[in-house]
Order: structure tokens, then C-alpha cells, then sequence
């Protein structure tokens, strides 16, 4: 998992400012490094570090940072937006609660098998992610 400083020396590598609105933005990421979170809720919360933010600032960081592959993002149930830094250390997938955003690895992939698969098809596979959608032990509906 990257770390703040490796995060800003890249948007500085890439000619991008890190201002104050930037940084408690990456605080905030960093701090829910194991739930997938919302942009509501990262202005929510990024808004508490450092009150001059404001949404359209969270957005477009957001995307910039997407775009610079630092976080990524996934839509649940078609709606909500939500976002997670980039672990780069090892080849993984998730588990993501739909209710609170909670995430757990998923330490095995299912590309290969299903990239030769494809392949017997005449269709040629080139990158893929495969998440999982449920609810955690807290968010569990089943009482």
C-alpha cells in the first residue's frame, strides 16, 4: 500500500500540485484504507482536516487520482460510486460490503482459467476486475 509521500511524489512526478485540500484527501483515503468509500463521504470527512474543501475539489481529485491509477473505483449496484488506494504489492481482487463499503481480499483469480477459456472462443482477453458484492458480518441482514 503506498504511503502519503509516495502518493504526492507521484502527482508532483506528474506535474500536479498536492495542495491542503489534496492532502487531507489522500489523510482520508490512507485512514479507510480498508473500506472502499464514497465521495460524499470522503468530502464528509475530509471537510473535518481541512473545512475550505469543498465537492467539486473531492471530485476532480478523485479522478485525477483514478486516472494516475493511485485509486481505484467501483460502482455498487449501479448507483454509488466508491473508491480504494491501489495496493500494488500483490495481485488480488475484493470482497465489498454493499452496505458499509468494508473490504477483504480475495487472494485467488479466476483470469487465467477464464482468459483460455475466451481464448477457444476467438476472444482475446486483456485485462480484467472482479470484485464480489455482499454484506459483512455487521451488515448481514440474514436475523
Amino acid at each position: 500500500m503506498p504511503n502519503k509521500e509516495d502518493i504526492i511524489k507521484t502527482l508532483k512526478e506528474k506535474g500536479h500540485r498536492c495542495t491542503n485540500q489534496r492532502e487531507a484527501i489522500l489523510d482520508v483515503l490512507i485512514n479507510n484504507k480498508s473500506h472502499f468509500i464514497s465521495a460524499e463521504d470522503i468530502y464528509i470527512k475530509t471537510k473535518k482536516i481541512y473545512p475550505k474543501t469543498n465537492f467539486s475539489t473531492v471530485y476532480r481529485t478523485l479522478e485525477l487520482l483514478d486516472r494516475l491509477e493511485i485509486i481505484h473505483s467501483t460502482t455498487t449496484d449501479g448507483k454509488k460510486t466508491i473508491y480504494e488506494i491501489i495496493c500494488k504489492d500483490s495481485h488480488h481482487h475484493h470482497i465489498i460490503c454493499k452496505n458499509c463499503g468494508k473490504t477483504k481480499v480475495v487472494d485467488f483469480c479466476p483470469y487465467t482459467n477464464i482468459k483460455e477459456n475466451l481464448a477457444k472462443e476467438g476472444f482475446k482477453l486483456t485485462d480484467h476486475k472482479f470484485e464480489l458484492y455482499g454484506y459483512c458480518e455487521n451488515c448481514n441482514d440474514d436475523d
